[in-house]
């Protein structure tokens, strides 16, 4: 494996990170703390009386007690991730083993009792009497006793956190406020200054037709896209550039990836474009706002399947679909074109529109939950508490049509005259709050 794969890798999915540079950190509390030690048995600093956790005896005994029962709870804490990645695979789908993998709580646990351990093999080492001296690192000792009972205090916190963090409301709650910031990232960019050109999306894709295809150099996801220096150096070559590929896509090797035009201006640009549009193996919320509603309709269609038939947790996925849409509704309206200093364009990416976010919140839910009257009533109530706060008429559209979906798939699944009734009532609620926003 080479160093740009273990890098690119890193940077999607990593549980080592920090608990090396904890252990890291641990070696050098370690010189400094043993360093204080040796210079108190050279008679060159003094430390308290009362300083000292005994003499050699005691000291190896403590050691060896503290090394037992930190490597005893270091490979107890790595089996209960093991399990709890595993439970979190099955229930609610490998694309959410990224979130606790990269979970602050659990690295860092993981990686104090590493530098505990660590600590602790370094100073029994060092502590050793024979016929000509006797050395018993008292600083280090009495450091080694602090960072067991740290170790084992941050314990509670990270079973509290497992406890929590598995549970079906608290998940999906979790993946809808990181939404927040990466909606807030899609609208974030250096400003211009001076009149902004103004280019009509017919001549943007016709120049972008005849324009000069880079080709992706390997296949992957599009995971983020540096807009500010493509647009920089889209500005020094006195071109523009065209992302064929919203973060998100999946991109083959050999497809075109982005154009440039005028075509000639693809040598100063064709390096630039392969290092600013980054691909990797797994989809990124940062600039993928379609991923974060797509975690939540995963947890939703499992949860409906035949083999689990939790319609609370299906029920629940379809609140926080519509927060989610609500969300990027009340956003500014992305803008597409990205200008330079001078206000001309050198930018033009593939947005994200709300239709379809729509599309992926309930496509999925409404057919997983087609004979679920629970649900089909909730998806119905969910449009049209939504819909009035939507400007955009094309997202509307895009709700009713998903309303009508609801309407028909519930006509032909659901048998019980009344749970068709309910269906049909929360119908026409949302149907005139549709309209009620056209207006």
């Amino acid at each position: 494996m080479t160093l740009s794969r273990i890098l690119r890798s890193g940077a999607n999915v990593n549980l080592w990170r920090i608990p090396l540079m904890l252990s890291l950190a641990s070696v050098a509390l370690f010189g400094l703390t043993v360093a204080i030690d040796a210079l108190d048995a050279a008679g060159k600093l003094h430390l308290p009386v009362w300083f000292t956790m005994g003499g050699i005896d005691d000291a190896r005994a403590i050691l060896s007690a503290m090394l037992g029962c930190v490597s005893t709870v270091l490979a107890l804490i790595f089996s209960v991730a093991l399990l709890v990645l595993s439970m979190v695979a099955t229930l609610f789908g490998p694309r959410l083993l990224s979130r606790f993998l990269h979970d602050w709580v659990t690295q860092f646990t993981i990686g104090l009792f590493m530098a505990t351990f660590v600590f602790l093999c370094l100073v029994f080492l060092v502590t050793h009497a024979d016929s000509h001296t006797t050395f018993v690192p008292q600083l280090s000792l009495i450091t080694s006793w602090l960072l067991v009972l740290t170790s084992f205090g941050f314990l509670v916190f990270y079973s509290h956190r497992i406890a929590a963090s598995i549970q079906n409301p608290d998940l999906i709650a979790r993946i809808v406020d990181d939404l927040t910031p990466a909606i807030a990232g899609w609208h974030h960019r250096e400003p211009s200054r001076g009149a902004r050109e103004t280019t009509s999306d017919e001549a943007l894709a016709q120049a972008s037709a005849a324009g000069a295809k880079i080709a992706c150099r390997a296949s992957g996801y599009v995971q983020e896209i540096d807009h500010d220096a493509l647009v920089r150096a889209a500005s020094r070559a006195d071109a523009v550039v065209h992302v064929l590929y919203r973060p998100g896509q999946f991109v083959l090797r050999g497809e075109p990836i982005a154009s440039i035009s005028p075509a000639s201006k693809k040598g100063a640009l064709e390096d630039t474009v392969a290092k600013c549009v980054r691909l990797g193996r797994h989809r990124l919320l940062k600039q993928d706002g379609e991923f974060g509603i797509a975690q939540v309709v995963e947890i939703g269609i499992r949860a409906l399947s035949p083999a689990v038939n939790d319609t609370f947790t299906g029920v629940a996925c379809v609140d926080w679909v519509g927060d989610a849409l609500l969300l990027a509704a009340e956003a500014p309206p992305l803008d597409p074109y990205w200008h330079d200093e001078a206000g001309k364009l050198r930018l033009h990416v593939r947005p994200l529109r709300l239709e379809r976010l729509v599309k992926m919140g309930f496509d999925q839910l409404r057919q997983a939950g087609a004979d679920n009257p629970a649900v089909s009533v909730r998806i119905l109530s969910t449009i049209a508490r939504v819909a009035p706060r939507v400007k955009d008429a094309r997202a509307v559209t895009a709700l009713m049509a998903q309303a009508d979906a609801v309407l028909e798939g519930a006509n032909d699944k659901i048998t019980v005259r009344l749970d068709r009734d309910d269906v049909d009532a929360a119908w026409r609620s949302a149907k005139g709050a549709a309209d009620q926003s056209d207006k």
